[in-house]
Formats: structure tokens, C-alpha cells, sequence
């Protein structure tokens, strides 16, 4: 990333991210990496290539000495310094580029690195991204043998090798390796271009395929040695040795075989959508074929459209703004009036409604809902209801089956209708597990987790599994699948951010492409625009210092890292500051310590700002994201947390040490909440969705009268007799309230300029003097596919 450039007393400069790791070539330099290791790398490097290619950039340098691998295990490209624009834009639905190469360089100018060159490359002659995949083969071959692929005495023997010649023995240098790699090797190497991957995004995705799937492969070279060793304890072993190695053999070697030749059926994508926005939700209709959905174009409010796949134009609803929650055998659609971002920030809130899908008015049901779905073959339906500060599962409504002071997400019946499948959620952001409820036991089991997010979720074609998309680390999901026994499996590895909507027993699904992207916005005195001092792609914001100099944030999505990442950084626009791994939840008022939430175990680390040592607190059983303050004094902090199954309360912990201290009833909404200048009352969203004042020491809340429901607490006055407040949305209105008269003023109002795929902005936090702003900004781009031939 390229964060700064300018001029400095006549020298020019690039100020670039600082990445800490180790190059290839160093990893490189003890020999050949183990199997998992080399394709784990690879696979990133080929996703990194894909994502160049898809923007139109060729590399033309890549080498072990041009590839990072940081502390945390992720793989950087660098010095695109070599690299020019080759293509037309990409067509998003294969990923397939079209060429229109741009000569920069002249034919017969050779630009690149001898050893990694492709053959066009080193006979001088015009390049695309297939050059790329050539040198990456070059590197896979390396990381496999130990040996480089094309090495001569002299650069010109090492070139001509390049052109006319072939590698030395890949199976005879590394008999182990497995053959997949070996063949994925050879196609990269192939001198003609023609011959390697029509697009690198499928090169990445068959070095994954083998990545996650290397303990069912068996190399011919490992089916003998397994031979040999048994024949050395038996004939009777070593014959059915023989055996089992022969039918391994044949069954891999004939399906990878066949996969290369084509003849094994692959998933196919239909693009549905065109618009610039967010795609909520989809649903196949019941003639399935017509596919309904949910949709935020262009910065209007989310409606309902219908299409039918193969004609681009969409029809909508004559139906108000809502939300598609589900639509039952009998034409019949459930949905979400008025929808709102819930309290926890991801779901949509809103009021329940039944309408028929020929057409009618919406009856409203039930407030405070966030999913639903039809029970097969009947007139009821589960919901997920919003109630105390907790959410809760209930068939049929009113009738509560589970509930979690965390939140639930996406809810669907079994085809039996005996069962209902959910993502739970523990806390509030956190990204938790695939379980089901059994309704006539009302037992719930979880059936896998440990996921860095999971997104999307129905019952399998077979109806005997449970599908989902979801990612071990970052935000890039791949396709998963569950059994009821807790039998997980990978179906398919994916590029980007997928999400599953909605899944058909002919194996027809529908699924969204997810560009995310979280911003942190801060308005300074003077600007009438706010600046967007993001770091990476999930720049969640923390806390805006009182003089508002400095803004404490964390990065959890690719960029963060597996653990996440906690930043500082002036808001002044210089670069941030990477503190610690984890969470970040406040900032001492000295500004001398930041308060970080880490994981395994869960507990609260004090981070110095500058010069010093983190400070673990106790292990504890609350939730990974907490939102916190400080009090006055520095020695003790606020927070909201909830322990599993119970509501969300707020804490006071000292920094001495000791358990903390509940200070309130449970029911307290999650948002960030502010200690006032005098440590006497903590200023939070009580369970009626208005803002209350919370005294320290526990106690009856004091009411603030003029408070609205969906007001957010935004901080203090200065002298700590007024609150500020503001509200979600474009704009974002901020107000401050008198506590003792209860008046009303409206200060500021906080825009952006494209509202496109917007999903979140705002509330906002404010400084003590009311003049510096920071907001909040989640944006989520989308386009809609149907899959075929998903198994």
C-alpha cells in the first residue's frame, strides 16, 4: 500500500506500508517447505495475481525475493515496479480477461528478472498475465524442490533454457510432492501461453482445491513407499497393500485426470445484477425459476425486485420499502417494514409483515424482528425477535425456543420442519457457529465454529447437510457444509467475499460477490467534508481523543490480520501506528495507554501508546468486541458485555485488579457508551432504545426526557451538563441535548458523497467542545449470480 508521496527539500518520496516478515528467498534458503506450507503460500500469491489480473496490471518481476510473508502468515506481492496495464476490464461473471495489450514496452525489450522470466518474456516479446502464472510455476517448482526450475552458469544460457527447455524431473527432485502440484506446475510452465490458465482466479482456486483436500491425496511415489513398508512386514499385508495403493491410484489419478481434461462438471455463474448497491437478501420463488430479492441501489432505501435469470431488467414490488425475509410454498412472502441496522450493527430491525406475492397491503405482525422463515407446508413462521437486550428464536411466534444475549442470524427450517438451523452469534460482532435447534426437544447443538466470520446459511440439496459460506481467517468465504453428526466438509474455495442467500434441491443457489469496506470519517472544525482516514479494508472506529488529535481504531477484515489489528493514528492524515493485536476498545485520557480486547484467552491488555509494556488484565468469560470508556480518573473503565446466554450489562472494572462490577440490570442495547467529566454517570442506550444516564455506582438510570428512541449516545459537553446524541444515516444529525431542561439543538448534520451500497453511517462521536466529528461508515458493493451444478 502506498500511503503518502510527495517532495521533501527536493527529494521525492513514497511513504509505503512497513511489512513485518521475512522475504520467500529467506524462508527459501533452508530447502525445499513442506507440501501444506508451499500451496498455503501459493494460493495466496496466485489470489494476489488474480486480483492484479482482474485489475488489468501484469507484474512482469515476480521471484521469491518479490513475495513477504508476514509474522501473521499472510502473503504480500511487491515492487510492481516492472508492471504495466494490459486489459480491458474484466468480465466479473467468469473472471476471464479480455486483451488489449498496451505497448509500453517495445518488442524485443527484455524487462524482468533471468531465472523467473516466461519464454515470451525472455525472447522479448509482448507479455500478459500468463507470463505471471509462468513465474509463479517458476516459484512453486522452488518451493516443492529446493532447486530453481531455470538455472545456467550464464543469464543468456538461462534464457535460452527458458525458451527450449524443461525443468529437471519435478517427481524425480521431490518423489513426495503431490501430483496435482506437479501437474499445476507443468501448465504454468507450458511455453505457450495459450496452454497455461485461461484466468488466474482459477489458478488460485486449484491451488486451494489441493491445499484443502492434501490429505486425500496419495502420490504414486507415497501408494510404493506405503507398498514397500508393508511388504517388508508381510506378504499377506504387503499384497493388500498393493491393492489398496493400486485403487487409490486409479481413483484419484482418473477423477484429477479427468478434471483437467474437462469431463468432470464444474459450477456455472449467471450474473443477475448490474446496479451499484447492496443485495440484502434473495430468494428463489416457488416456481423456481423467478428469483426475488432485496436490494439498497444506487443510495435509495432497500426494496423488493423480482427477475427471472437470463433478461438483465428487474421488476419492483409495488410494496413500500422493506426487506425480503422469506416467501412460503403457498405464494405467500414475509417481510421487514421500515428496516433499520439492529443494535448489533450487522442485521437489519425491523417491523414483521405478511403480504401474498400476487400482490396486496402488508399486515403487520411483530416489531423488532430480524429474520423469519416459513415452516414447510404451514401458515407459520419462526422468528428471530429483538426483546430485553437479548434475541430470540420463537416457532410460532410468541413461543420462545432459544434465546442468547448474543444475536442470531438467518434461521431455516429442515424439510421435515422438525428442525431449524441458525448462525449464532455469542456477542456483538462476534462471528460464532452453524447450530440447530430440535423443536420438539427445543435442544440446541452446535455443529462447527471457530470461524473469523460466517455469512449465509440453508439446508443442502440432499436436505441431510447444512451449507454455509464462511472463512478460518479474513473475510474471504468459501462454501462449507455440516452435518447434523458435526461432519464438516469443503465444497467449494471461492475468490472474494461470497454470501449464500438461498439454495434449491436441483443444487441451483443464490449468492452474492461482497466488496466490504469500513471507514472511519472525522470532521474536523474546519471542513465541510469529512476525511476518511481508513487504513485497510475494515477500519472500525473506537474512539476520537477529547482534543481530537488522535483516533484510536482496529482493522478486523483481510488487511487486520487473523488476530486483528489495533491502530493509532492523528487525524492529521499521517500514517497509523499498529499497537497490538486484537480489539481496540478505549483510550486513557491522557491519551498515554489504549485499551485492547485480545482473544485465546479473552481477556482486556492495556497497550502503551508509546514506549513500554502491555498490561494483561484477567482471563473472563465476556464477549470478543466490548465497547468501553474511561472514567475521568484513568484507574477504572466502563463496558457492555454480556456472559453466554445472558443480556447485555454494563461493567466497571478497576485497572488495580478484581472482578468486575455489573452497574446495571440486563437489556442495555450495545453501542459505545461515555463516562461523564465528573465519573458520576454513564451515558448508554437502555433497553426502550432511548439514551439513559447510568449511575457508577448502580442504581435507578435517570431518564433524559427529550431523548428519542434510536438516538446513539455521541459523548459530553465539556462542563458535563449536556449530552450530545446523534442518529444513523445520510446525513447523520448531531444534537445536544440540556440534561436539567431537556432541550434540543440541532448542531451539526454529517454527509457523504456516495451513498452507493452504503449500509451504515454514522452515529457519530463528538468532542467535548462540539467541534470535531468522527463517524462510522460501512459500505457493502454486491452483484447477485445464480450457481448451477453445485455438489
Amino acid at each position: 500500500a502506498i500511503y503518502d508521496f510527495g517532495d521533501a527539500d527536493g527529494q521525492p518520496y513514497i511513504s509505503m506500508e512497513l511489512v513485518h516478515g521475512q522475504t520467500l528467498r529467506q524462508l527459501l534458503e533452508t530447502g525445499s517447505l513442506p507440501p501444506k506450507r508451499a500451496l498455503h503460500i501459493g494460493a495466496q500469491i496466485a489470489d494476489g495475481l488474480a486480483k492484479a489480473h482482474a485489475a488489468g496490471i501484469v507484474h512482469r518481476d515476480l521471484k521469491p525475493e518479490n513475495v513477504m510473508i508476514s509474522k501473521d502468515g499472510f502473503v504480500k506481492l511487491l515492487d510492481f515496479g516492472l508492471a504495466k496495464l494490459f486489459v480491458a476490464p474484466t468480465d466479473q461473471a467468469s473472471g476471464a480477461a479480455t486483451f488489449a495489450p498496451q505497448q509500453e514496452t517495445q518488442p524485443g525489450t527484455v524487462l524482468g528478472t533471468v531465472g523467473y522470466m516466461s519464454p515470451e518474456q525472455a525472447a522479448g516479446r509482448s507479455v500478459d498475465f500468463r507470463s505471471d502464472q509462468f513465474a509463479l510455476g517458476s516459484i512453486l517448482y522452488e518451493m516443492a524442490t529446493g532447486q530453481r526450475a531455470f538455472q545456467k552458469p550464464t543469464g543468456a544460457e538461462t534464457l535460452s533454457a527458458i525458451i527450449r527447455d524443461e525443468p529437471e524431473s519435478f517427481e524425480r527432485l521431490n518423489p513426495r510432492a503431490p501430483a496435482p502440484l506437479r501437474w499445476i506446475v507443468e501448465r504454468c510452465h507450458a511455453k505457450d501461453p495459450e496452454d497455461r490458465y485461461a484466468s488466474s482466479r482459477d489458478l488460485a482456486r486449484d491451488l486451494k482445491s489441493i491445499r484443502d483436500h492434501l490429505s486425500e491425496t496419495t502420490t504414486p511415489s507415497q501408494a510404493q513407499a506405503q507398498a514397500a513398508e508393508a511388504a517388508r512386514r508381510g506378504p499377506s499385508k504387503a499384497r493388500w497393500a498393493w491393492i489398496a495403493a493400486a485403487v487409490i491410484l486409479a481413483a484419484a489419478l482418473g477423477f484429477l485426470a479427468a478434471k483437467r481434461l474437462g469431463t468432470v462438471s464444474q459450477p456455472t455463474f449467471q450474473r443477475l445484477t448490474f446496479q451499484r448497491g447492496t443485495v440484502i437478501s434473495a430468494i428463489f420463488g416457488p416456481d423456481g425459476q423467478t428469483v426475488y430479492y432485496t436490494a439498497a441501489w444506487e443510495g435509495n432505501a432497500p426494496r423488493i425486485f423480482s427477475l427471472r435469470p437470463g433478461t438483465p431488467e428487474s421488476a419492483a414490488l409495488t410494496l413500500p420499502p422493506a426487506n425480503l425475509l422469506a416467501i412460503s410454498s403457498a405464494g405467500e412472502i414475509a417481510v421487514q417494514l421500515e428496516p433499520k441496522v439492529a443494535s448489533t450493527g450487522f442485521a437489519l430491525s425491523g417491523t414483521l409483515a405478511r403480504v401474498p406475492l400476487s400482490g396486496g397491503a402488508p399486515k403487520e405482525v411483530l416489531t423488532d424482528v430480524t429474520y423469519a422463515d416459513w415452516a414447510p407446508g404451514r401458515p407459520d413462521l419462526a422468528v428471530v425477535h429483538h426483546v430485553s437486550g437479548k434475541d430470540r428464536l420463537e416457532f410460532p411466534i410468541g413461543n420462545v425456543v432459544y434465546e442468547t444475549g448474543g444475536w442470531i442470524q438467518g434461521p431455516r427450517f429442515s424439510g421435515d420442519g422438525k428442525q431449524i438451523a441458525f448462525i449464532e452469534h455469542p456477542g456483538n460482532g462476534d462471528d460464532g457457529a452453524i447450530a440447530v435447534v430440535d423443536l420438539g426437544s427445543s435442544r440446541k447443538t452446535e455443529l462447527a465454529a471457530g470461524f473469523a466470520t460466517v455469512q449465509g446459511l440453508a439446508w443442502g440439496p440432499t436436505g441431510r447437510e447444512i451449507w454455509f459460506t464462511a472463512a478460518r481467517e479474513g473475510i474471504e468465504r468459501e462454501i462449507f457444509s455440516v452435518t447434523p453428526s458435526k461432519s464438516l466438509r469443503l465444497i467449494r474455495t471461492m475468490q472474494g467475499t461470497p454470501a449464500l442467500l438461498d439454495l434449491r434441491p436441483d443444487g441451483s443457489a443464490l449468492l452474492t460477490e461482497d466488496d466490504y469496506r469500513s471507514s472511519a470519517i472525522v470532521f474536523l472544525p474546519s471542513q465541510t467534508t469529512g476525511k476518511d482516514l481508513s487504513w485497510f479494508d475494515w477500519s472500525s472506529d473506537r474512539t476520537l481523543s477529547p482534543d481530537g488529535k488522535f483516533l484510536l481504531f482496529d482493522e478486523s477484515g483481510e488487511g487486520g490480520g487473523a488476530s486483528g489489528g489495533v491502530y493509532l493514528r492523528a487525524t492529521d492524515g499521517s500514517p497509523a501506528v499498529r499497537l497490538a493485536d486484537g480489539t481496540a476498545v478505549a483510550l486513557a485520557p491522557d491519551g498515554a495507554w489504549a485499551l485492547t480486547r485480545a482473544s485465546r484467552p479473552l481477556r482486556f491488555v492495556l497497550v502503551p501508546v508509546r514506549a513500554g509494556q502491555p498490561r494483561d488484565l484477567s482471563p473472563d468469560g465476556f464477549g470478543a468486541l466490548i465497547y468501553g470508556s474511561f472514567f475521568p480518573d484513568g484507574q477504572r473503565f466502563a463496558f457492555e458485555a454480556s456472559l453466554p446466554g445472558k443480556g447485555t450489562r454494563l461493567y466497571v472494572q478497576e485497572l488495580a485488579g478484581g472482578a468486575a462490577r455489573a452497574i446495571s440490570a440486563e437489556g442495555i442495547n450495545p453501542s459505545r457508551n461515555f463516562v461523564s467529566p465528573d465519573g458520576r454517570w454513564i451515558l448508554a442506550i437502555g433497553p426502550d432504545f432511548r439514551v439513559h444516564l447510568y449511575p457508577t455506582d448502580g442504581g435507578t438510570p435517570r431518564d433524559i426526557a427529550s431523548s428519542k428512541p434510536d438516538d446513539y449516545p455521541a459523548g459530553w459537553t465539556a462542563e458535563g451538563k449536556g449530552i450530545y446524541v446523534a442518529r444513523q444515516g445520510i446525513p447523520c444529525p448531531v444534537d445536544r441535548i440540556d440534561i436539567d431542561s431537556g432541550g434540543r439543538t440541532r448542531i451539526r448534520e454529517l454527509g457523504g458523497p456516495d451513498p452507493a451500497g452504503v449500509t451504515s453511517f454514522g452515529p457519530a462521536r463528538v468532542t467535548p467542545d462540539g467541534k470535531t466529528m468522527l463517524i462510522g461508515q460501512q459500505r457493502v458493493l454486491s452483484t447477485l449470480y445464480r450457481i448451477r451444478n453445485l455438489k
